[in-house]
């Protein structure tokens, strides 16, 4: 196939577009810089401009769409302007074009609403209850991209959740420099179960629903290594591959949610130069459960994650060894 890649200047979106362009298919790739991915070809663009994506989206036979705005915080109006506006604009142009097939990247917080997560399947996004304008506005586009699912437009959403390894300076870098710093705080002990995702296992993952687009579409799916461990396992994995001190301290989560909210709200008037140390989204993260049941997943995609968590682990540790 002809494949059209969103987002792949990303540490998520760039190894999708290595992995399919590994299985032998045409990928052209649309983001703002270049990608940087060998055996591509880079399509400059804006996904808030109509004529970039209909350009980017001629003469492809698929699209697998990762490009979003992720952040912490931020002005509201760019959340809905990329997320949410810019998915409508690329479905426009993908229908205009007469591209069947989309492979809509989301995320597991479209449908959390800050409570446990204990072995839920992938359960509807619902915008009303999710919690940040990331996840409020990925829950809007996902729920846009699922109801042009038709025979003409077969569309599948699949959520990686928590995904990391070397490279990443979303999750482990920031994780490896708060905690070098002495800034890395447990919550409630850090004894809530969570899941991740290693990086191969996402991109494989992904790769694998576009191949399966045709025979999955109008669902959504959690991907996962399947694997849950205690956050404070979890930190101290991570923090031992860095070679810095694991956190060893705890506040309550309740305590870190409050704080959460009055840094969120400082942060809408006076930004700072990075993402807020702590939200209240954040806060949840760090102290809920969220572990999901991949039995679905994996029957239906037919994929297993191949990189087990230690694996991983393993090969950060090598990744910061060679400095």
């Amino acid at each position: 196939m002809r494949v059209l890649v969103t987002g792949a200047s990303g540490f998520l979106g760039g190894a999708v577009a290595a992995e399919i362009a590994s299985a032998g298919h045409e990928v052209r790739t649309f983001q703002r810089r270049p990608s940087g991915v060998s055996g591509v070809t880079d399509e400059l663009g804006s996904m808030t401009r109509a004529d970039d994506l209909a350009r980017a989206v001629d003469g492809v036979d698929a699209v697998v769409h990762l490009a979003a705005k992720v952040s912490l915080a931020g002005d509201p109006a760019d959340f809905v302007a990329v997320n949410v506006e810019g998915t409508r604009s690329l479905i426009d142009a993908m229908t205009r074009a007469g591209v069947p097939r989309l492979v809509f990247v989301s995320s597991p917080s479209v449908a959390h609403a800050g409570s446990s997560i204990v072995g839920d399947d992938a359960l509807p996004a619902d915008p009303a209850h999710a919690r940040g304008d990331y996840a409020r506005t990925k829950a809007r586009a996902e729920l846009l991209a699922l109801g042009s699912d038709s025979d003409r437009l077969r569309v599948v959403a699949v959520r990686p959740h928590l995904v990391w390894g070397p490279g990443d300076t979303q999750l482990v870098e920031r994780i490896v420099e708060r905690a070098r710093a002495g800034r890395l705080p447990l919550l409630d002990h850090g004894v809530a179960l969570i899941d991740t995702t290693y990086i191969d296992n996402a991109a494989t993952a992904i790769a694998q629903a576009l191949e399966r687009v045709d025979e999955v579409h109008g669902n959504a799916y959690v991907i996962t290594n399947g694997e849950p461990r205690p956050v404070v396992e979890l930190l101290a994995g991570i923090c031992a591959a860095a070679g810095v001190p694991a956190p060893s301290w705890s506040i309550p989560a309740a305590v870190a949610r409050a704080a959460g909210s009055a840094i969120e709200a400082v942060w809408r008037i006076k930004p700072g130069a990075d993402e807020p140390p702590m939200t209240r989204f954040l806060a949840e993260q760090l102290s809920t459960a969220h572990w999901f049941d991949q039995r679905r997943t994996r029957r239906e995609l037919e994929w297993t994650p191949a990189v087990t968590l230690d694996e991983g682990l393993a090969r950060l540790a090598a990744h910061y060894s060679r400095g």
